[in-house]
């Protein structure tokens, strides 16, 4: 199937997605704002690829054959040539909808994916012309090494898209569910939100240390990770957007952010990116 993908967002999952698309043969349009974004985004694929080589999990030559795939631009107008466009940028509604009113008018029959974590697919296609051609991507974070890509059905989305989407999800190496209403924080996303402001709430009552809390969510329930490690890992603004998303759509007292969370976010502790979330890095 490999073809052309155009990946908007050159950021944390935006390049991820872009390595294993490369790496599985794709020709890749990476775009993002300006031009230190892009490079940005670009030298992340090219460090992830030279761990994998320095492991032995791939040959050296296909670090560069991939990166070879990859071309970075600041020119939107290189998605009009793709097959599918994911559009990777920061978790708002507004953002999102901006980008896809432009893809809309730029590609005519690219499938159109998005990887909101939390956001309704219904909303984003809303913006668009074809919402039948629109489909939520949502990838895990890191994108090479995470196996699961949640599929996400809006109101109008149509089996063929999904269909193109999931072919596309399972050639670059996921594993895909199905999520057949784009309820707010779909699965993933919902259950460990429920989790993490749980979590959030013990620490700031002073129940519990955000070490103990996530060794006890470790060896309690088998998690590689502890919720709140994380939490730093995926962003903790991330966070507090999904919740927050969740909130706004369902009302539901469990998913509104603690105020601890909102005060990491508003002193700028934003978990690893920023070197203190939870944890000191």
């Amino acid at each position: 199937m490999a073809g052309r993908l155009a990946v908007i967002g050159a950021g944390l999952m935006g390049s991820g997605i872009a390595q294993v698309a490369a790496a599985a043969g794709w020709r890749v349009a990476l775009h993002d704002v300006d031009d230190a974004a892009v490079r940005k985004g670009l030298d992340s694929v090219r460090t992830s690829l030279e761990r994998f080589a320095a492991k032995g999990q791939i040959a050296a030559d296909e670090v560069e054959a991939a990166l070879g795939r990859i071309e970075p631009t600041t020119d939107l107008g290189a998605a009009a040539d793709a097959d599918i466009v994911v559009e990777a940028v920061f978790e708002r509604l507004d953002i999102k909808q901006h980008v896809f009113r432009e893809l809309d008018r730029l590609c005519d029959t690219a499938v159109l994916a998005t990887n909101t974590s939390a956001i309704p697919i219904t909303q984003i296609a809303a913006a668009t012309r074809r919402p039948e051609s629109v489909v939520g991507t949502h990838f895990f974070s890191p994108v090479p090494m995470m196996r699961l890509c949640e599929l996400v059905r809006g109101h109008r989305t149509s089996d063929e898209t999904l269909a193109t989407a999931r072919a596309f999800a399972e050639e670059v190496g996921k594993t895909c569910i199905v999520v057949n209403r784009d309820v707010a924080g779909f699965v993933t996303t919902r259950l460990i939100a429920a989790l993490v402001v749980e979590a959030v709430r013990l620490v700031e009552s002073g129940v519990v240390s955000p070490e103990d809390l996530d060794t006890a969510c470790q060896l309690g329930f088998g998690h590689r990770m502890g919720p709140l490690a994380t939490t730093d890992l995926t962003g903790v603004d991330v966070l507090l957007h999904a919740t927050r998303n969740i909130y706004t759509d369902t009302g539901d007292a469990k998913f509104f952010p603690p105020e601890l969370l909102q005060r990491m976010v508003a002193a700028g502790e934003l978990g690893r990116k920023a070197g203190r979330g939870f944890y000191a890095y």
